[in-house]
């Protein structure tokens, strides 16, 4: 007997494929190997009699047979997850899975502590955490819940604001004297500058840099700020840090207040339809509690420290 296609798996293949456009990329995006991609996608083409996609210099691009599937795809994708997020949104259960994203910074500092919280109050909910700069889509339920710094959140996500966020400069204070005025930018001039890698990192922060230092005394770049920061306390030179992962440090020094052209803020975010499932609201306002207790470190406020 010929085995039933899985209509919707081989929907999401196709998908994944034309999203990422490597056969790598979606076999991460669909948590399987390279080679079950390949069969997938070999086996879809083989049912249909049609190519739909062309491999061009190891990418996968998509032919015209392939573009008025995909079509069909993601009609039929926006759907199931409608559907989905609207029956999660009625589950009044404490049990689970929920997947929570958030940068590498607040996801070291602030989130992991609240954690331990959570599955303590909730063993049963697991609590996935996705680590990534980008803004997962929530929509696509990539996940559940997201803390984000942001001016702006989506408007199609449910948010909550939670505090500002501010940013400051920062040494190794092993290289800072003790008697050295923090305050004035002159203690810059000449030093060695850490920061994001070309294209990556918030814009304000790439503005800052390019306005207020030479680009020749850039002399590491890095995609995460918990690498910057390491970078930093390694002594390789200043760094733009946001002040509740540089004030928590004792091995790094602040040089001068809060810069207010990096202010942001911090927001928990998940989809209007998945805001009344139990185990997502607990998270949300454990979290907020959590983090609302944190507003001092998060906007840069300290005992002593010269006001913005």
């Amino acid at each position: 007997m010929t085995p039933t296609p899985d209509i919707t798996g081989d929907l999401r293949t196709l998908l994944a494929i034309a999203r990422e456009g490597t056969l790598a990329g979606a076999a991460r995006r669909l948590r399987v190997n390279h080679s079950t991609v390949f069969r997938r996608l070999a086996a879809i083409e083989g049912r249909l009699g049609a190519r739909l996609f062309e491999r061009q210099g190891g990418s996968y691009v998509t032919t015209a047979a392939g573009e008025d599937l995909l079509r069909t795809a993601e009609r039929v994708e926006a759907e199931v997850e409608a559907l989905e997020r609207r029956l999660s949104g009625q589950d009044l259960r404490l049990t689970g899975s929920l997947r929570l994203t958030a940068p590498d910074d607040l996801a070291e500092v602030m989130i992991m502590p609240a954690l331990g919280d959570f599955t303590a109050r909730y063993p049963d909910i697991t609590v996935e955490l996705i680590v990534d700069n980008r803004m997962l889509n929530l929509t696509r339920r990539e996940a559940d819940v997201a803390l984000r710094p942001t001016r702006r959140p989506p408007e199609t996500l449910a948010g909550r604001r939670v505090a500002g966020v501010a940013s400051a400069v920062y040494a190794a204070a092993a290289l800072v004297p003790p008697d050295a005025e923090t305050r004035d930018r002159e203690h810059w001039a000449g030093q060695r500058w850490i920061a994001w890698e070309e294209g990556a990192g918030p814009p304000a922060a790439a503005r800052w840099i390019a306005e207020n230092t030479d680009r020749h005394d850039i002399g590491f770049r890095s995609n995460s700020l918990l690498n910057q920061a390491g970078a930093a306390r390694a002594g390789l030179g200043l760094a733009l840090l946001p002040c509740f992962l540089g004030d928590g440090n004792p091995a790094l020094r602040r040089l001068g207040a809060p810069i207010p052209a990096l202010d942001t803020e911090l927001w928990l975010l998940t989809h209007p339809d998945l805001q009344r499932t139990a185990r997502i609201r607990v998270l949300l306002d454990l979290l907020y509690e959590s983090l609302r207790r944190q507003r001092a470190l998060l906007e840069g406020e300290r005992a002593g420290a010269p006001a913005s």
